[in-house]
């Protein structure tokens, strides 16, 4: 018998040895193929030794003792089982090896596909390595679904159900995509349930809205001041009119032409009078191309808004408590025209410890309004005016299926004036609070 071939057991294995720099390899007698390859350095290693369609492959079970003899012949059945069916193990092995890592996924589908087709590109840069980096040295099939619905569920809890759908929806788009562009794994991701969604219906009501345009008359910054008002006029997406240009405004038509709105497709929008005077004023303050110039980079657009914004909801919602004598006795005599952040945000504050002190609960007051919400009020008022669904649709530059042709056979007369109604009732409001 053969000096290398042997009935392998664990003592027999645990008394192989060979000297320090060289290796030899030993067959089992039971399992054909099976061979545990022992080197100088101690190291025992089950192989599956096999010629698979003309070519010898050495395909590695694991390390003795950690697997034992027994497991290694489970292991080595099995995979004779795979080559007999005509399989070859050793070629997932080499497609894993080839495989690539989750970030560079990530990186292939911010190249071919976010950048070029999404105008929402940079959210899906930023919350992908926020939420997603620590998968980044990952191959892309190592990651499974049971991991996916954990972490769906994970950021659920800490930032909300719209935050954990819209990942879901990029790590689903990111493999379907990986798949379609050749790729024969598996998504991951399928079948994994989204959180129901409840879509917002929240506007500015005709109740809050003078108490709106009274905080906003008062604000400081001209610049943040002048596009919010914008905002209102037109019903435009806050990135559309951030990004407004001179050169974008018709003025002898009182338009402006979006070249580029989410739709893929150019929006001309009717500029109001009072649009129009807003505009005529901010052309005399800048120089920059912008009309909504940053305050620190004139040749950027304004980007920071935030604070701003906090302090006209705050500053709203306390005119909207001061509509009620229940509430106007918890201002203290405080002014209420003040101007900075921190005076606005410390006498709402302080409405909110007398109201509490004095077991009284505060209405959310505007306080649950978003930016978005002003274009949904926007078309809320012209529907209130009696406007047409239509006509909505056509000034809010909207596209479906069903009403595409239909906006494209309306001409602009209506939707301006259902623009000037909207605007007139928006705008005709005023607060008289007790101050």
């Amino acid at each position: 018998m053969n000096s290398n071939e042997f009935n392998f057991t664990k003592a027999s294995i645990s008394t192989l040895t060979v000297p320090k720099g060289q290796r030899r390899q030993f067959r089992d007698l039971q399992i054909k193929g099976l061979i545990i390859d022992v080197r100088g350095s101690g190291s025992k290693s089950f192989y599956i030794s096999k010629k698979i369609r003309d070519r010898s492959e050495k395909i590695l079970l694991g390390k003795f003792p950690d697997l034992t003899v027994e497991n290694a012949r489970k292991k080595a059945l099995h995979i004779l089982g795979e080559i007999a069916m005509g399989r070859n193990p050793q070629d997932e092995i080499r497609k894993s090896r080839c495989e690539c890592t989750f970030k560079e996924l990530f990186d292939e589908y911010m190249e071919r596909y976010s950048k070029k087709h999404k105008k929402s590109w940079k959210y899906d840069e930023r919350e992908v390595k926020k939420f997603l980096s620590h998968w980044f040295n990952r191959k892309i099939s190592d990651i499974p679904k049971s991991e996916i619905q954990k972490l769906h569920e994970k950021i659920f809890d800490e930032n909300g159900l719209y935050q954990a759908n819209r990942m879901l929806e990029r790590v689903r788009s990111m493999y379907n995509k990986k798949i379609e562009w050749g790729w024969e794994g598996v998504n991951p991701a399928s079948g994994i349930k989204k959180y129901r969604e409840k879509a917002r219906d929240r506007f500015i009501l005709p109740s809050e809205m003078p108490c709106l345009i009274k905080s906003l008359s008062e604000e400081e910054n001209r610049t943040v001041k002048d596009y919010f008002m914008l905002l209102l006029l037109t019903g435009a997406r806050r990135t559309n009119t951030l990004m407004m240009r001179w050169e974008d405004i018709n003025w002898e038509q009182s338009l402006w032409r979006i070249p580029d709105t989410k739709n893929g497709e150019p929006l001309n929008v009717p500029l109001v009078e009072q649009a129009i005077e807003i505009l005529n004023t901010r052309k005399r303050m800048t120089n920059s191309e912008w009309v909504f110039p940053s305050d620190l980079d004139s040749n950027r657009h304004l980007i920071n808004f935030k604070r701003a914004w906090k302090r006209l909801l705050q500053k709203a919602t306390i005119y909207f408590w001061l509509l009620d004598k229940r509430y106007a006795e918890l201002a203290g005599g405080s002014r209420i025209d003040t101007y900075t952040y921190e005076e606005v945000n410390s006498l709402y504050n302080s409405f909110i410890c007398r109201a509490t002190k004095n077991k009284m609960k505060l209405p959310v007051g505007l306080m649950d309004i978003r930016l978005h919400d002003i274009r949904r009020t926007f078309g809320s008022y012209q529907a209130i005016t009696g406007a047409s669904l239509q006509v909505i649709g056509k000034s809010l530059g909207h596209k479906s299926s069903q009403s595409t042709q239909i906006y494209a056979r309306l001409n602009l007369d209506p939707v301006r004036a259902s623009i000037e109604k909207a605007t007139s009732a928006m705008l005709m409001g005023t607060v008289s609070p007790d101050s």
